[in-house]
């Protein structure tokens, strides 16, 4: 699989058309570029509704991604250790993507995602940029939603708010995790060593 991601994450250019796209040409996943500014003006063009629209578009984006590389997968089969390291490859990949540097913690009840040097920080001087912590709530709420992980989550840190990094917690609901995959510290994916 990791090959395959590997060819799949790299991002390729359709001069012709003025295009960018994952892997081949023939795949189904264009790519838009967006400046965080662009999203922060969106947001308050779109006024009252904002926040929703934004998780909303978090959680389309999420599910979108999750669909392209992982279609047709049954998630309902997979141990939690599994879709623990998913998570953590998934981190990986919007790092690799410019979202900042993703780092994943589990608790036994929760986990933490940390993001330092988010999109958000680029923006620190308007405070409106905390729009897009919800697009990050909305990716990471599409990832565990996909996972068939339920949790309930909220951003508890935020670098516009005087934090170092954006902080999400996402609450298990009705599970704990096992002991045997509870993280000592913080983690990431082992997966670029695969590479």
């Amino acid at each position: 699989m990791s090959k395959r991601l590997k060819k799949e994450l790299q991002i390729m250019i359709e001069e012709k058309l003025g295009q960018l796209f994952f892997g081949e040409k023939k795949k189904d996943l264009r790519l838009l570029m967006l400046r965080p500014i662009d999203l922060i003006e969106f947001s308050e063009f779109a006024g009252t509704n904002a926040d929703d629209i934004l998780v909303w578009v978090g959680k389309t984006l999420g599910r979108t991604y999750m669909d392209k590389f992982f279609y047709n997968k049954d998630w309902s089969a997979e141990t939690m250790k599994t879709k623990k390291e998913v998570i953590l490859g998934n981190l990986e990949a919007l790092e690799l993507w410019g979202f900042g540097e993703l780092t994943g913690y589990f608790k036994k009840d929760y986990i933490l995602i940390k993001v330092t040097d988010s999109l958000a920080s680029e923006e620190k001087d308007n405070i409106m940029a905390k729009n897009l912590c919800l697009l990050y709530q909305g990716i990471f709420n599409a990832i565990f939603e996909t996972l068939l992980i339920d949790v309930d989550g909220e951003e508890t840190e935020c670098v516009l708010l005087g934090a170092e990094n954006c902080v999400f917690k996402f609450g298990f609901i009705g599970e704990k995790l096992d002991d045997n995959l509870v993280d000592a510290e913080e983690t990431v994916s082992e997966f670029l060593s695969t590479l």
